[in-house]
């Protein structure tokens, strides 16, 4: 199961260890568009919204546990190319307690805080009960959810990235089927839709259970590796707690600026909406780097090769750039067909605006890839607060105040609006920029 990732070529090795994750991202976002798209075939428009709502929630939750067990992922990634093994297997076995005890409260809390959670969700009268059944479903199942991402983060860790995916492919399969089942032949609509996800993930678990159990290890786990130590579990949080708060943030003010957009209209908000989902496909492959970075890195550093995890940043940052120029440029052609993909009826005023927002938010394609790539250094280096802190600064003092300055005075247009963004990541990649030079600039020899 382990693989080491110190050697050979830096660039080989980044795409090959990055295409899974690319993969399992599609998959995931696959796997959410599934219970939207399954349950408009077969219920009204509140069961759709309800879906749509409790997923926003559970999207939120799921990307900071994610970005909390990056904490694992890194340490496991620095045992590993240290070659100390019981070391590795000591942060394996905190993290199933740590994250266990995690899930079990979290599910605790935030079934006693269903309805005040659907109510700041400003959830539509007719979809509120709709999306209470579907988050209780979801909030039952959040062992399950969290032991999947804790399960990846351990392989990726170690290595591996193909086996997450394989995971993710499983249960994006029985998802549908799932879907099909409850939500169609059984008629349970939302709640339906939330047991398909939360069966999905179960029986995501159980075959990735399996796998460790028949698949051969140099790690050793042993009861003593799943007593909590304080030293491993502090370095574990210092890493992913940043990155979890980070993440979470981040969704916060996506949601901040489609409630910018909400209040233009009912054009301008579908407009933005549309944009929002395409930005998220093509963010796939920034988001990927990030993962890989942070994996690689960690290694790579746990092996004293800082020289190595340099230049997998740099070779990470020249593919996630180069994509997003790609992206950008042909957007400049394609934007308003594009967008009007996902326009029913071609509604001209929504496929114009989508067009004008697409045109400038694509380029922060290119910036979000270098803040990305850098993210995932400094999470490797153990730095993740600068990550929190590049993201905190491009949030507050760009992306949401020009955002809501660029609605105002631009009455007629969406393009200033997705500017906005765009210059909340120039803001992040000179933070970034201004962090290495200081951390790795003045020796050439710098260990992390």
């Amino acid at each position: 199961m382990e693989k080491n990732l110190t050697t050979g070529s830096v660039f080989e090795t980044i795409v090959s260890f990055s295409l899974p994750f690319l993969l399992s991202y599609f998959l995931q976002t696959l796997y959410g568009l599934a219970d939207l798209f399954i349950i408009g075939q077969f219920n009204a428009v509140e069961s759709t919204t309800a879906v749509s709502v409790g997923g926003q929630v559970m999207h939120m939750l799921t990307v900071m546990l994610v970005g909390l067990a990056m904490g694992a992922t890194v340490m496991i990634g620095r045992a590993v190319g240290a070659d100390k093994k019981s070391e590795a297997a000591k942060t394996i076995g905190n993290t199933v307690t740590l994250f266990t005890l995690l899930s079990l409260s979290l599910t605790a809390l935030l079934l006693i805080f269903v309805g005040p959670i659907v109510s700041v969700m400003i959830t539509p009268p007719e979809a509120v009960q709709g999306t209470k059944e579907y988050l209780k479903v979801c909030f039952i199942g959040i062992p399950f959810i969290t032991a999947y991402n804790i399960i990846s983060a351990v392989f990726r860790g170690m290595g591996d990235s193909k086996s997450p995916m394989y995971f993710i492919a499983v249960a994006c399969a029985a998802n549908i089927g799932l879907d099909y089942l409850f939500i169609g032949a059984l008629g349970m609509g939302p709640r339906g839709a939330a047991l398909g996800t939360t069966l999905a993930q179960t029986i995501s678990v159980a075959v990735s259970l399996i796998v460790i159990v028949r698949r051969k290890s140099g790690i050793r786990l042993t009861r003593e590796c799943f007593v909590p130590e304080k030293k491993t579990i502090k370095e574990i949080m210092n890493v992913g707690l940043p990155v979890a708060f980070q993440d979470g943030f981040i969704q916060v003010s996506f949601l901040v600026i489609t409630a910018i957009a909400n209040s233009r209209g009912l054009t301008d908000a579908a407009a933005v909406g549309i944009v929002e989902k395409i930005i998220g496909i093509l963010f796939l492959i920034p988001s990927s780097m990030l993962s890989s970075v942070s994996a690689l890195c960690a290694q790579n550093i746990g092996a004293g090769r800082i020289d190595r995890a340099k230049l997998t940043l740099k070779y990470a940052t020249f593919i996630a750039v180069g994509f997003g120029v790609l992206f950008a440029l042909t957007a400049q052609f394609v934007a308003q067909p594009v967008v009007a993909l996902f326009v029913k009826d071609r509604d001209i005023g929504v496929i114009v605006a989508g067009g004008q927002y697409l045109c400038s938010y694509v380029w922060d394609c290119v910036f979000a890839g270098v803040h990305f790539c850098f993210s995932g250094f400094f999470c490797a280096c153990g730095r993740s607060g600068i990550s929190f802190l590049h993201n905190c600064i491009s949030i507050c003092f760009a992306r949401i105040p020009l955002a809501w300055l660029a609605s105002q005075m631009f009455k007629d247009t969406l393009m200033p609006m997705g500017l906005a963004t765009v210059i909340g990541s120039i803001l992040s990649v000179i933070v970034c920029l201004v962090a290495y030079f200081c951390l790795f600039g003045r020796k050439k020899n710098t260990e992390a």
